[in-house]
């Protein structure tokens, strides 16, 4: 039987969304607010959803340790209190959380082995929340 497991963490970072392949005027219509020179932050918060089959003798899909320190080092750690555009990952990419969400689910999916990522929801506000891949089996009907 295939079950899921989810857990939160938080991290906070800043980021400018600005491209070089924009000139300043477009950057401001496509990015706005979030354009300012100087960048701005957010406190991010992040859900993990793991899949897999129900370990018979635990009763678990996998061990929550092991996952949060997967997520601690591969994710918060690298993340939090950052400047999103300074990592390597956004060295020729936005770092919408579009992308960040993307990039974080790659990083995690190539580092954990114990169960499979399946989603990952990053929450940027209260308003706004992102999720990959957006084909995972309860995503839909959020």
């Amino acid at each position: 039987m295939r079950a899921y497991f989810s857990r939160r963490y938080k991290f906070s970072a800043s980021h400018r969304l600005h491209t070089s392949a924009f000139t300043e005027d477009r950057n401001r219509d496509v990015y706005g607010k979030c354009n300012n020179p100087h960048g701005h932050g957010h406190n991010y918060v992040i859900e993990v959803t793991v899949g897999g089959s129900v370990d018979a003798e635990t009763g678990m899909v996998c061990d929550m340790v092991e996952l949060d320190a997967c997520v601690r080092k591969e994710v918060v750690e690298r993340f939090d209190h950052t400047n999103l555009n300074l990592d390597p990952l956004f060295k020729d990419r936005v770092p919408t959380t579009e992308n960040l969400c993307m990039e974080m689910y790659q990083l995690l999916a190539a580092a954990f082995q114990k169960a499979e990522i399946v989603r990952l929801r990053v929450e940027e506000t209260s308003n706004n929340s992102f999720e990959y891949p957006a084909n995972a089996p309860f995503a839909a009907g959020r």
